[in-house]
C-alpha cells in the first residue's frame, strides 16, 4: 500500500527519545557514545540533521565514512517505520504495548562523496506499509546535494525479540 497524509509530530519531540531502553549506536538516546541521531515529522517527510567530526571520516579525511552513511540511514528509517506505526495506530510512539520493527533488508546507493564538513539532512518517506513489513525510501543530502540513498525495509518484532528474553533466542 503506497501512503500519502500528513504526519503529526509529536510536540517537537525526536522519535528516537520517545523509544525507552534503546541502545542503539546510530539512534539510540540512552547509548552515550553513539551517533544520536534525530528524526522528526515535516508533513508526510521524515527528516533527520546531524553533523560529522573527523572521527567519522573515510580514507581521505575530507570524506565520510560510508558505514557511517549506511547506519544514518538504516536509523532514520527504521525509526520513522515505528514512528509511522504508531501514527497509523493512533498512539503516540512509546505508549504500551510498545512497536518495535528491525531491519529486514537495505540497499543503499553512493550517489558522490558526503564532505565531513557540512550538515547531513536525512529524509525519508514509508513508501509501503503493508501488514508486518514497512519500506521507507531515505536520501541524505549534504551541502545542497544528494549523497546516498536507500530502501530500508523493516518487520515488526515481539517485545520478547527486543528485550532478549528466551523465547527470542538472544542471550544477554
Amino acid at each position: 500500500m503506497v501512503l500519502s497524509g500528513q504526519y503529526v509530530a509529536v510536540a517537537g519531540e525526536a522519535f528516537q527519545d520517545q523509544v525507552q531502553g534503546n541502545y542503539c549506536w546510530g539512534c539510540g538516546a540512552e547509548n552515550p557514545k553513539g551517533l544520536h541521531l534525530k528524526s522528526y515529522w515535516e508533513g508526510d517527510l521524515a527528516v533527520a540533521h546531524w553533523t560529522p567530526s573527523d572521527e567519522f571520516a573515510a580514507g581521505p579525511r575530507h570524506f565520510l565514512n560510508g558505514g557511517i552513511i549506511a547506519t544514518l540511514l538504516d536509523c532514520h528509517g527504521v525509526c520513522t517505520a515505528v514512528a509511522d506505526a504508531y501514527q497509523r495506530e493512533g498512539r503516540g510512539i512509546g505508549e504500551d504495548p510498545e512497536i518495535w520493527l528491525a531491519t529486514t533488508s537495505m540497499s543503499v546507493e553512493y550517489l558522490r562523496p558526503t564532505p565531513i564538513t557540512e550538515m547531513i539532512e536525512l529524509t525519508a518517506r514509508v513508501t509501503d506499509n503493508g501488514g508486518r513489513a514497512t519500506s521507507v525510501e531515505c536520501v541524505l543530502t549534504a551541502g545542497g546535494k544528494d549523497r546516498a540513498r536507500a530502501t530500508v525495509r523493516s518487520a515488526r518484532v515481539p517485545a520478547e525479540w527486543r528485550h532478549g528474553s528466551k523465547e527470542s533466542g538472544v542471550k544477554g
